[in-house]
């Protein structure tokens, strides 16, 4: 259980910071999206259960900031999160390169799936496109560049409450 609690406060602690993030880049019209993030280290190194229900709520708080029906980030996240579970055993995951490469994967299919869910909603969907495009360039490069310091921070989280032990020790 403290395992699920640790890794869900880095993944609130990320909300967070793209939340701000996005509020600078509001002026500009970009939206950032980092769903990749929330998912990709829960799925690749944690037990099945612990991350799995990470991911569950960080899917829920996701939910209740964004305009979208309630459960849609939950099982995106959760739909993410089984596949790249299944997989891992295939990929090395103990490498920072792979963990990034998997988590633009992951957030390029959560932002095609997210997009397909809302561009249904606008006056005129073809329109929107463009825009969504640039929204997903901005992500992909944003999460290639803070995913590195995020898995650390995810990893020395776990190691300092005594979930993990210490990769380096």
């Amino acid at each position: 259980m403290r395992r699920t609690l640790v890794t869900f406060l880095t993944l609130l602690v990320l909300w967070v910071l793209v939340a701000q993030v996005n509020h600078l880049l509001g002026p500009a019209q970009v939206f950032l999206f980092a769903g990749g993030l929330f998912v990709t280290y829960a799925a690749l190194m944690l037990p099945l259960r612990d991350g799995l229900a990470a991911v569950l709520m960080a899917g829920l708080l996701c939910d209740a900031t964004e305009p979208v029906r309630l459960g849609t980030h939950l099982l995106l996240f959760a739909a993410a999160h089984a596949v790249v579970f299944n997989i891992r055993d295939r990929l090395p995951r103990e490498e920072t390169v792979a963990r990034v490469i998997v988590a633009l994967l992951v957030n390029l299919a959560l932002f095609l799936a997210l997009s397909f869910v809302l561009v249904g909603r606008g006056p005129s969907p073809g329109d929107i496109w463009p825009r969504l495009i640039l929204d997903l360039v901005c992500s992909q490069l944003f999460l290639a560049l803070v995913a590195p310091w995020f898995f650390a921070l995810q990893l020395r989280t776990l190691v300092l409450t005594r979930v993990e032990r210490d990769p380096l020790a």
